[in-house]
C-alpha cells in the first residue's frame, strides 16, 4: 500500500489494534473495547488471519478468537462477506480440477454474515448436557440486503447471480427465495437463477464455469465459499471484503499459520490481493487496486512464489512483498 501510495501520490495513515489470541493473551477479551473503537474510527479495516492451536484444540476454552471476529461482524453491522474466486493461468495446472474445466472461472460469492444459524436463538445445551440445538433465523430485511447488494455487483460484471438456498425444506430458504424474486425485479439487467445447496456444491466442482454472482445464507456461504477457494490451487491466494453500513473489513480467507511463525515462508498474497479489494471498495481508487492486482499477477507469473505454491525454489514472504512493490513503483 506504501507503493501504491507513492506511486499515486496517496499517504495512507495507519492504526494497528489487537484482536484473536493475541488479545485474549494481553487483555482476556478477544475483541478489547480500544481495537473495537479504532475500527469504527477507520474509513477501511485490514484484517490479519486470527487463531492459535491453543484454543483450536481446546474445545471447552470458555474465550475463543473466532469469538472476536463474530463479535466485530455484530458491532461493525458487516452484512455480507464478498470474496472474488478467481484463476490465474500460471497456476492452473496446481488446481485438483482440470484446466479445461477451470481456464476463465471468475466467480463472486456473496455471503450473508450476521444472521442465520450461528447467530439464531435459542441455542444452547439440555440440563442433562445430552441434546443441543441451534436456530436459524432470518427475516426479510437481512435477505434483501445481502441480495442487493450481489445485483449491484452482477451488474458490473457477468450480469449473471445464482442463489443458494434449501427451500425445499427449510422455511428460512423459502423466504430467501421469495425474496429474491421480489428484488431481481428492480434489477432487470440480471438474470437470477436459484439452487439448492447440495447441487451447488456439485456443480462447483463439474461446471464452475456457469457461475457470475452466487449470493446465499450464513452457513451454506462459510461452506461453499471455502470448497471454492481451493478449485484456484492455493488457499493463500484469495481475499475477501466483509461489508458494513459504516465501515468495512478486508482479510484473507486463509486462517492462521502458526507453524511458519518467525520463518518468513508465508504466502502474503491473500492480504496484499485484500488490500487491493480495500482500495477498490473501501476507498474507491479502482486504478490503484488493478495496479495492485496486476502486480500479483506479474509476480506469479515470474515465479516470486513462496514454498507453497513452489518447494522447490521458493521465495521468502519479504522477498515476495518487496518484488511486489518495486513493479508497482516502476511500471
Amino acid at each position: 500500500m506504501n507503493a501504491v501510495g507513492k506511486k499515486f501520490n496517496h499517504s495512507f495513515n495507519y492504526e494497528y489494534a489487537l484482536v484473536g489470541a493475541a488479545a485474549i493473551d494481553k487483555t482476556g477479551s478477544p475483541l478489547p473495547d480500544e481495537t473495537l473503537i479504532k475500527c469504527k474510527a477507520s474509513d477501511a479495516v485490514l484484517f490479519g488471519a486470527i487463531g492459535d492451536p491453543k484454543y483450536d484444540n481446546d474445545p471447552s476454552a470458555r474465550v475463543r478468537p473466532e469469538q472476536g471476529l463474530l463479535a466485530m461482524r455484530s458491532e461493525l453491522g458487516l452484512y455480507a462477506n464478498v470474496r472474488p474466486v478467481t484463476t490465474f493461468p500460471s497456476l492452473l495446472d496446481r488446481s485438483p480440477l482440470k484446466r479445461e474445466i477451470l481456464d476463465g472461472v471468475d466467480i463472486l460469492m456473496v455471503r450473508e454474515l450476521t444472521g442465520g444459524i450461528y447467530f439464531g436463538k435459542p441455542q444452547g445445551r439440555s440440563e442433562d448436557g445430552k441434546t443441543a440445538y441451534d436456530s436459524c433465523v432470518y427475516s426479510k430485511f437481512e435477505i434483501e440486503r445481502v441480495v442487493r447488494l450481489a445485483c449491484e455487483y452482477a451488474l458490473k460484471r457477468k450480469g449473471k447471480v445464482t442463489v443458494v438456498d434449501k427451500a425445499n425444506v427449510l422455511a428460512t430458504s423459502r423466504l430467501w427465495r421469495e425474496t429474491s424474486k421480489e428484488i431481481v425485479h428492480d434489477y432487470p439487467g440480471i438474470e437470477m437463477d436459484f439452487l439448492f445447496v447440495d447441487n451447488a456444491a456439485m456443480q462447483l466442482i463439474q461446471n464452475p464455469g456457469r457461475f457470475d454472482v452466487i449470493v446465499t445464507e450464513n452457513m451454506f456461504g462459510d461452506i461453499l465459499s471455502d470448497e471454492a477457494s481451493v478449485i484456484t490451487g492455493s488457499l493463500g491466494l484469495l481475499p475477501s471484503a466483509s461489508i458494513g453500513s459504516s465501515t468495512s473489513v478486508f482479510e484473507p480467507v486463509h486462517g492462521s499459520y502458526p507453524q511458519a511463525a518467525g520463518k518468513n515462508i508465508a504466502n502474503p498474497l491473500g492480504t496484499i490481493l485484500s488490500a487491493a479489494m480495500l482500495l477498490e471498495t473501501g476507498l474507491n481508487l479502482t486504478g490503484e487496486s488493478e495496479a495492485l492486482k496486476r502486480a500479483v499477477e506479474k509476480s506469479l507469473e515470474a515465479g516470486m512464489v513462496t514454498e507453497d505454491l513452489d518447494r522447490s525454489n521458493p521465495c521468502s514472504t519479504n522477498m515476495v512483498g518487496d518484488w511486489i512493490s518495486e513493479y508497482i513503483l516502476h511500471n
